[in-house]
Parts: C-alpha cells; sequence; structure tokens
C-alpha cells in the first residue's frame, strides 16, 4: 500500500475521500472533530507546488435521493474556517458541471462537492459512476477508514483506476489496529460492550484467540447470558446487573476494574450499559475511570465508546481513539475491509 509520503503530488489534481459524516442540527455541526482529523492530509498536499483538490464525502443516509437534510454545505462552511482559506462548493461531481469546476480549479485551490449518497451509484458500488467521477483527477487518496468496510464506488472501484494512496488519518488506524492485533504488552485484555451482539461476536471470538482477557459488558452480555452463548474460558461475562439489565452490576463492576488496573494492554470497545442514563452509566464511569488510570497502552472506538470519551474530554488519555465503530471492529474480527484492499 502507498502512503501520502510516496506519492508526488506536484502539478496534480487530487480526489480525496473524506468521512465528512458529522452531526448537523439547522445547519449548526455538533461535533467537527471528523473534519479535523482530516486537515493533516488535506494541508500537506495543498502544500506541493501546483496542487489542487477535490474532497468527497457522504453524510446520513439520504438513500441516494437529493435531500437538502443531508447538504455538506455546513462542512463546507466549516472546512473553510479550520483551514482558513476559500472552499469551492460543488453541488454535483458527476455532473458534467461539477467535472468542468474540479478541471478549472487552479493551483493551490481546494473544493469539497455534495453528499456522494445523494447518488444511488455509491452504495450500489456502480463501476461506471466511479470511473466518471475519477477521470478528473490524477490521484486519489482515501482518507475515510471509518467507511472503507463498506464496498462503495468512492472506496472500493476507484483506486482500480486511479494511482492511490492512504491518507494521514488512515494510516494512523491501519498501524494502530495493526497493533491491536498483535498486542505487545501483556496482560492484553479487551472491553466489548455495546447492544448489537451479531456485530460485537465475530470481534470477541477472534480477540479471545490474541488477548489474555475479554471482559464483556453491555446488551451483548444480557443476550449472551439470556442464550446461554459459550465462550473461549478467557471470556469473561458479568456476574450481576443492575435493575432491568441496563448496567453491569457493582460485582461485576469491581471485578473488571481490578482486572482492568493490572492490564498492560487495552482495547476497548462499547458501553458497558445505557450510559445516557445517569441512572445506568456506573458501570461505563467506572470502566472508563480504570482504563485511562491503568498503566497500559490503550486503544478505544466505537461510536458510543468515542462520544462518551468526548463528554469527559479524555480523548487524551488515550493512545489512540479510531475514528471507525463498523471498520474498526471488522478490522479486529480479522476481516478484510473493501476499502483497504482496494488501496493495497
Amino acid at each position: 500500500m502507498k502512503y501520502l509520503r510516496n506519492i508526488d503530488f506536484k502539478n496534480k489534481r487530487v480526489l480525496i475521500r473524506a468521512d465528512f459524516n458529522v452531526p448537523v442540527e439547522n445547519g449548526i455541526i455538533g461535533d467537527d472533530s471528523r473534519i479535523r482529523a482530516t486537515l493533516p492530509t488535506i494541508e500537506f498536499i495543498l502544500k506541493q507546488p501546483k496542487s489542487k483538490i477535490v474532497i468527497i464525502s457522504h453524510l446520513g443516509r439520504p438513500d441516494g435521493k437529493v435531500n437538502p437534510e443531508f447538504s455538506l454545505k455546513p462542512v463546507a462552511e466549516k472546512l473553510k474556517e479550520l483551514l482558513g482559506r476559500k472552499i469551492i462548493f460543488i453541488d454535483d461531481i458527476a455532473s458534467e458541471k461539477g467535472g468542468k469546476i474540479a478541471r478549472n480549479l487552479t493551483d493551490g485551490e481546494a473544493a469539497i462537492a455534495e453528499n456522494i449518497r445523494f447518488h444511488a451509484e455509491e452504495e450500489k458500488n456502480n463501476e461506471e459512476f466511479a470511473m466518471n467521477i475519477c477521470r478528473h483527477f490524477g490521484v486519489f487518496v482515501n482518507d475515510a477508514f471509518s467507511v472503507s468496510h463498506r464496498a462503495h464506488a468512492t472506496t472500493a472501484q476507484i483506486p482500480r483506476f486511479k494511482p492511490s494512496c492512504a491518507g494521514f488519518l488512515m494510516e494512523k488506524e491501519i498501524k494502530e489496529l495493526s497493533r491491536a492485533l498483535k498486542p505487545a504488552q501483556r496482560p492484553s485484555l479487551a472491553v466489548i460492550g455495546g447492544a448489537k451482539i451479531e456485530t460485537k461476536l465475530p470481534v470477541i471470538e477472534n480477540l479471545a484467540k490474541i488477548y489474555d482477557v475479554v471482559l464483556v459488558g453491555g446488551k451483548i452480555s444480557v443476550e449472551a447470558k439470556e442464550k446461554n452463548m459459550k465462550f473461549s474460558q478467557n471470556v469473561i461475562l458479568p456476574e450481576d446487573f443492575s435493575d432491568g439489565n441496563f448496567d453491569i452490576g457493582s460485582k461485576t463492576i469491581g471485578k473488571y476494574v481490578m482486572a482492568i488496573s493490572a492490564a498492560s494492554f487495552i482495547v476497548w470497545n462499547g458501553p458497558m450499559g445505557k450510559f445516557e442514563d445517569a441512572e445506568f452509566r456506573k458501570g461505563t464511569d467506572a470502566i472508563y475511570e480504570a482504563i485511562v488510570n491503568a498503566d497500559a497502552w490503550k486503544i478505544a472506538g466505537g461510536g458510543e465508546s468515542v462520544e462518551y470519551i468526548n463528554s469527559q474530554k479524555g480523548a487524551d488519555k488515550f493512545n489512540f481513539v479510531s475514528s471507525g465503530g463498523g471498520a474498526m471492529l471488522e478490522f479486529l474480527s480479522g476481516k478484510k475491509l473493501p476499502g483497504i484492499e482496494a488501496l493495497e
């Protein structure tokens, strides 16, 4: 796989696939961390002589139809603010007009295209659609790890037709999550929570082969006990739960905290209960505190885990916080991600 430093961007028109799927309400972005995470890639390319860029991204699930609710215009405004430069907005990168705007960018100019999922061809992984978009560009950069588990046109198809590489964010995700699949420090411990057993089961089973201990919490642990699921001996399920099974119980909290405090390498994905309700966040609070206070290499990820960590302003207490939810889970379950495979 090639990375940014392996490519000469001089005098190149560059297409960047980012993940700017950020919360937007009434035109206001609630959390711009995903935009900030891609800035190093954007700035690196724009520093190259006579380079110019167009960024493509999705926002929400517009189901292949134009829907103003999911417009990337607020993202364009935020990007303008963060970069301190003019950002051209392209209404439709797949149209002849959009292609002409891309071709006419002058040296050092940057543009962002409207939500790529306004086109049904994106999620259908349409080859012709991908070719139509990338034909205006000399290089493709994928910096959207968090959607690289999707076999979509802009992640899986475009690298087949253009010189391609991973951006800084993608490179870091691959490096850190590869480290998580081969933890150098022992004892190693994984904490897996959340609500969807079907998505977490492959991760639990794969990490059980790699880690010394896997602690399971959240709704998935309730379901696992109710269904009497069988796991390896090193997979630990809760001893008790709170009322209504919305959180792990006090005995389990004590046991899990002790195990975490002894670990030298920790991966965390998923809360221990219904943490958005103050009554049922004791388990997640305790696990978080134990992890950040542990003398260990710490990696976290998953939408709800990141939401919780950000609410505690605790991102800097981890060695790495993954931008991927489903992508992180599939990577840790040992699966090949279509977006990464395409770059390889």
